[in-house]
């Protein structure tokens, strides 16, 4: 059996205040293309960095999020969910519902600080403390330069703790020729670790495809 027989149906998604929303609502948008259910959980600082790094205002309620995201992405009825961060009845809070799979994209120092401790303060780090519990997949796109050793501390033991590491690093060897395809060079990188199928960017060993590269 192929690994992609095994690619996840129900996916939550988290929003730091990290550095990179581009990188999370492209990761939103792909998975919903791909016909996935999302779970999105979103920190107060990630409505700061949306509106900074993208000139792209969040409703400050959950349910305004879900109608906004899902008209500008054009989900199906009921495949997007956003819960807030203190919504301790959502199901991405308990292991008896879990999600298949979890990204936290971008990922904040905090968060990924907080979650190497086992702390679950918000729905957030709750959501990946039962990744980690259930043994699921939980993926961690982190962004911040330079590391200092407590981070790079607290990346080791996520990653002995069943966690893949992702840092939103674009490679060139796809010559890519926007910021658009630089953050598609990540965003597949994260698909593939959840089995997605996707086309963001060139394979390496193939010919690169003409046009534009979609989901």
């Amino acid at each position: 059996m192929s690994a992609l027989d095994h690619s996840p149906q129900r996916i939550t998604l988290a929003f730091t205040g990290a550095s990179g929303m581009p990188y999370g609502l492209r990761l939103l948008e792909c998975l919903l293309q791909a016909d996935r259910t999302v779970w999105l959980l979103i920190s107060q600082a990630a409505h700061v960095v949306a509106s900074h790094e993208c000139d792209f205002t969040l409703p400050a309620q959950p349910r305004a999020v879900q109608a906004q995201l899902s008209a500008r992405y054009g989900a199906r009825p009921g495949q997007l969910q956003v819960f807030g961060r203190g919504d301790w009845l959502a199901p991405v809070a308990s292991g008896s519902n879990p999600a298949d799979a979890m990204v936290v994209c971008p990922c904040s120092m905090g968060t990924l600080a907080a979650i190497a401790q086992g702390l679950a303060d918000n729905l957030i780090e709750r959501a990946a403390d039962v990744m980690l519990k259930e043994r699921r997949p939980l993926v961690l796109v982190p962004r911040e330069t330079p590391l200092s050793t407590i981070h790079l501390e607290n990346m080791l033991r996520l990653s002995r703790a069943g966690a893949v590491i992702v840092p939103p690093a674009p490679g060139f060897y796809t010559r890519p020729q926007s910021v658009a395809d630089m953050v598609d060079f990540v965003v597949a990188r994260i698909l593939d670790q959840l089995h997605v199928p996707n086309e963001l960017m060139p394979r390496w060993g193939r010919t690169a495809p003409g046009g534009d590269i979609e989901c």
